[in-house]
C-alpha cells in the first residue's frame, strides 16, 4: 500500500504552544512515533509537513536583519523544509527498526504566475498578534493581515500547485522502498518566465492542496491528512455536532467549515477521491494506523455515497 501522510501544522505545533526548539522536537518526535506505527507490512510511506508558523517566523528574523538582507518567501520556504525535513528524517530513523531508509527531499512546486490568488492574499502565516500590533507590522513590512480564530496574522497569496518538480525521483526512491519526506509546507514556490527559466515566488502554498497533488501523481493508494482533531464534525460548535464517519466526494458542502482551519483538508480530500479514486483520511496523528484501517476519522472515498455519521 502506497500513502502519502500529511502532518498538520498543529500536529507539527499544538495549539497555544509556544514555539521553541523543545516544544518543536518533542512534537516531531511524537509524531515520527505515529507514522512508524504505518510502516509494518508492505507500505510505502511519503511524508508531507506544514510549516506556516516556522516560515512566519523565519519572515520576521529576515525582517529583522540588516538592510537589504530580507529573503523572499521561496527561500525562507526552502528554509523550513529543510529543517523540519532534517527533524522528521531524523526521528523516523530512531523510531524504525535499524535499517530502514529514510530521505528528505527539498521540493520545488511549480505555480502559475497569473494564478488570481496573487490578487487575494489568505494563507496564514507566523504568530497570532493582537490587533494593534499586526496592523502596525503591516504598515511597517507591507503586510497583508487578517483576523485568526484567535487573534491576527500576516497572510501571503496562496496559488494552486501545478506539478511537484521531483516527482521522478520520490517515485524512484519510494518504489525501492525508502520513506521520503517531501513537499515540506507545500514545496519551494516556483515558476517558469517567458524564457522557460525558473524563478522562485513570493508566495506559499497550501500544504493539503500540495500534498493532494502529490497523492495523484505518485497513484497513492490512501492520502492521510493528519491533524489535532479526531475527525470532520457536521454542524461544528452547535448542539448538534456529530462526526462524520465516511462520505462520497460530492456528499460535504465545504462551505460549510472555516477556510482557515478544516475546509482546506476536506477540499484535498475531495480532490482526490474524486479526480484520481484516492481514499482519504482526516483524523489525528495518534491514530494514524487506525485511520488507514478505516477504524477512526474520516474517510471520503469514491465508493461510498452519502454520508455516514457517528451515533
Amino acid at each position: 500500500m502506497r500513502i502519502v501522510a500529511a502532518l498538520g501544522g498543529n500536529a507539527l505545533l499544538r495549539r497555544g504552544e509556544p514555539l521553541t526548539d523543545a516544544a518543536q522536537q518533542a512534537n516531531v518526535r511524537r509524531a515520527a512515533g505515529a507514522l512508524a506505527s504505518l510502516c509494518d507490512g508492505p507500505v510505502e510511506l511519503i511524508v508531507t509537513h506544514g510549516n506556516g508558523p516556522q516560515v512566519g517566523l523565519l519572515a520576521l528574523q529576515s525582517a529583522a536583519g540588516p538592510p537589504g538582507s530580507e529573503q523572499s518567501l521561496d527561500v525562507l520556504n526552502a528554509e523550513s523544509e529543510g529543517m523540519l525535513g532534517y527533524l522528521i528524517e531524523r526521528e523516523l530513523r530512531n523510531a524504525l527498526p535499524p535499517g530502514r531508509q529514510v530521505v528528505s527531499i527539498l521540493s520545488q512546486v511549480l505555480v502559475d504566475p497569473a494564478d488570481p490568488a496573487f490578487a487575494c492574499p489568505s494563507k496564514p502565516i507566523g504568530p497570532l498578534y493582537a490587533e494593534a500590533e499586526a496592523r502596525r507590522l503591516a504598515s511597517e513590512h507591507g503586510w497583508s493581515v487578517t483576523r485568526d480564530v484567535a487573534g491576527w496574522r500576516r497572510v501571503v497569496a496562496s496559488p494552486t500547485p501545478v506539478a511537484v518538480l521531483e516527482i521522478g525521483v520520490i517515485e524512484l526512491l519510494v518504489s525501492r522502498g525508502i520513506i521520503v519526506v517531501c513537499v515540506g509546507g507545500g514545496g519551494i514556490p516556483v515558476a517558469r518566465g517567458g524564457d522557460g527559466l525558473l524563478h522562485g515566488v513570493e508566495c506559499v502554498i497550501d500544504k493539503d492542496r500540495a500534498s493532494a497533488l502529490l497523492a495523484q501523481e505518485l497513484r497513492a493508494d490512501c492520502l492521510l491528512l493528519l491533524t489535532d482533531v479526531d475527525a470532520v464534525y457536521a454542524d461544528w460548535g452547535t448542539s448538534r455536532q456529530r462526526a462524520i464517519v465516511a462520505a462520497g466526494p460530492d456528499d460535504i458542502d465545504v462551505r460549510n467549515f472555516a477556510a482557515g482551519s478544516m475546509r482546506p483538508k476536506i477540499e484535498a480530500a475531495i480532490e482526490v477521491a474524486r479526480g484520481a479514486g484516492i481514499r482519504a483520511v482526516i483524523g489525528r496523528l495518534e491514530d494514524a494506523a487506525a485511520l488507514v484501517q478505516g477504524g477512526a476519522g474520516t474517510t471520503v472515498t469514491p465508493a461510498w455515497s452519502g454520508l455516514v455519521l457517528r451515533d
